[in-house]
């Protein structure tokens, strides 16, 4: 499991990435996906099994 260290770590390199005013929107998106993946796991697993079988390597 990390530490403080590490996650502070991975907070500024995502802050850089996509920037202070992007943050919130993706952290909206991201809670309302777990959201949605706690009321329905079985959904949840499809769409992952959907995705994985519908990518090109």
């Amino acid at each position: 499991m990390p530490g403080f260290a590490d996650l502070v770590l991975i907070l500024i390199v995502v802050l850089f990435i996509f920037g202070t005013s992007k943050l919130p929107q993706i952290a909206n998106s991201m809670g309302r996906q777990i959201v949605k993946w706690r009321k329905n796991p079985k959904e949840a697993q499809r769409e992952i099994e959907e995705d994985e079988e519908n990518e090109d390597y």
